[in-house]
């Protein structure tokens, strides 16, 4: 396995743009499921949408830390913080009272949050253990205004929460998005997936620009990190999600089934989908997110009833 890279948590973030960086993860058992993201410029909060049309597109003043429990005993919180509750360091990221920081080994998550709209605690750890190391920034778009890293393809998740009371581990997928402008400047909509299969991880990524071109990227991992493009598998239709976003995948047999639904938003959804890839039926997390929708006046307003927005103070920083 190569060394792995230490996420550069402080990166400088323009005008109207943003940074996040993102986590998913499944239960060995399949019962259990999490995404965690940490947003510097929150791509989805409508609180800086509205901030850009008035030219005060600060992304440090709208950050956040979404988390999401799928499965028994589910929970998910996205509430948004200004600058004077953001913390950046090469190897931390503090926002609010939850924060991530890397220890040379393992990223560990130290979740405090609460929970929308039932305001119920959130709170634990989460480790991520690399198994398969990336790093390749790879440019989403022509104009290289959009950057994807894929840093870890494949890790052991360590999940030790007290609120709720949960413990499972599983395997897991961390990476990082990066860009100089609004998503929905550049996109109408994407559909993105990563599963495991036995030669290393695959990740499928979909990409329909405003301008009607597209573009499409199937990658593989070997079990050191080094990454190779696959051949694109044909077509695998998807139901609708229940909000009309649609949905789209790649599999081998031109087949695919949603195994069970973690999101499904006016915008965006994600899910578990069984396909094949590589050869193999695997199970792979999907999503699908349409900006179109995300920009549309009636979505936007609804947003804040799970997206609370709360100023505070500078975080002081923890002693690891």
């Amino acid at each position: 396995m190569n060394t792995p890279i230490a996420p550069a948590f402080d990166q400088p973030v323009s005008q109207n743009g943003y940074a996040w960086w993102y986590l998913d993860a499944i239960s060995d058992d399949g019962r259990y499921g999490l995404t965690v993201i940490a947003f510097i410029g929150s791509v989805f909060s409508p609180y800086y949408a509205w901030a850009r049309k008035r030219g005060l597109g600060d992304p440090l003043a709208h950050c956040a830390i979404n988390v999401a429990l799928y499965g028994p005993r589910g929970r998910w919180c996205m509430t948004e913080r200004t600058g004077k509750s953001v913390l950046r360091e090469p190897e931390s990221l503090h926002i609010g009272p939850s924060s991530l920081r890397w220890d040379g080994d393992s990223l560990i998550y130290d979740i405090k949050e609460w929970a929308v709209p039932i305001p119920r605690r959130i709170g634990g750890q989460i480790r991520v253990h690399p198994r398969v190391v990336g790093g390749q920034r790879t440019a989403l778009d022509p104009d290289h205004r959009h950057h994807w890293t894929p840093f870890f393809p494949a890790a052991r998740v360590e999940l030790s929460m007290q609120h709720p009371d949960l413990n499972w581990s599983g395997h897991g997928y961390f990476d990082h998005n990066s860009g100089s402008e609004p998503l929905e400047d550049c996109f109408d909509n994407w559909h993105w997936s990563r599963a495991e299969t036995s030669a290393g991880p695959v990740i499928l990524y979909d990409s329909l620009y405003r301008s009607g071109e597209r573009s499409s990227l199937a990658l593989s991992f070997s079990r050191n990190g080094e990454q190779n493009s696959l051949p694109l598998p044909p077509a695998a239709a998807l139901p609708h999600s229940r909000w009309g976003v649609a949905r789209a995948t790649q599999s081998d047999d031109r087949r695919a089934q949603i195994k069970s639904v973690w999101e499904d938003t006016p915008f965006y959804s994600r899910e578990l989908i069984n396909t094949r890839l590589c050869g193999e039926r695997v199970t792979a997390v999907h999503e699908s997110l349409s900006l179109r929708r995300f920009s549309k006046l009636w979505v936007q307003p609804m947003l804040p009833f799970r997206m609370p927005r709360r100023t505070g103070k500078l975080v002081k920083k923890r002693q690891n």
